[in-house]
């Protein structure tokens, strides 16, 4: 659809800005794109909390100490809803786009085992979608949106 024009109250043209079909299938796919990416992080660390003992001693046979669980909890939980919400959504893919690359190195680098190669070129192909996220942004349906927005607003 094309904008249509319009006449604005004192005589001076202008054109209001209406969705096209194809506008509207690109944000609500870069809204379902940052919903499908961030649900694991969001699954991953609930479950993390509910099998805390376990994981802390997974993370222990890594060499990872399990003293750094509530970090990889809070990263996983807030990560993922600051990308589904789209808010600081750069900040938040660069996080999680390198939280994905060091966890694959951590706990997937045997590539004798071939569940484990899968497992790390699944981190990074998550982590592939991060940097794109962070190098394109959230889209129009997130809060940086709303509040770019609203600061063009307030800066009039």
């Amino acid at each position: 659809m094309s904008p249509m024009p319009t006449t604005a109250a004192y005589g001076a043209s202008s054109r209001t800005v209406q969705a096209s079909p194809t506008s509207t299938v690109k944000n609500v796919s870069e809204l379902a794109g940052r919903v499908l990416l961030s649900v694991l992080f969001l699954l991953s660390g609930a479950g993390k909390i509910g099998a805390y003992a376990g994981t802390a001693a997974y993370m222990s046979s890594a060499g990872v100490p399990g003293v750094l669980l509530p970090v990889v909890i809070a990263t996983e939980i807030l990560g993922a809803i600051a990308i589904i919400l789209g808010w600081q959504t750069r900040v938040a893919a660069l996080l999680l786009a390198g939280y994905s690359l060091l966890a694959a190195v951590i706990f997937h680098s045997n590539f004798a085992n071939q569940i484990e190669m899968v497992m790390f070129l699944k981190n990074v192909s998550i982590a592939g979608g991060f940097l794109l996220l962070a190098a394109n942004g959230a889209g129009p349906l997130s809060l940086d949106s709303r509040f770019a927005k609203l600061r063009q607003l307030a800066n009039r």
